[in-house]
């Protein structure tokens, strides 16, 4: 069976096969994007909250949109 590879940009970014950006999954859980982006990272959450929760709790569709709203 064949794994996947998707390859990184220049910026270290997983990208799809079509170069574009993957989207983090609804179902990630809080905790593991902790990892990725500090301990402050969706303060107010437990640890096993999954992504898609927090975006329609904060009113946005994207990580992305999550991550501007809180700057």
């Amino acid at each position: 069976m064949a794994m996947k590879h998707f390859p990184k940009g220049l910026d270290g970014r997983q990208r799809d096969r079509d170069g574009e950006i993957r989207k983090k999954r609804s179902d990630t859980q809080v905790d593991t994007l902790r990892k990725e982006y500090g301990p402050n990272f969706a303060k107010g959450y437990r640890g096993n909250v999954q992504l898609g929760t927090v975006l329609k709790r904060e009113g946005v569709e994207s990580l992305d949109q999550l991550l501007k709203k809180k700057r």
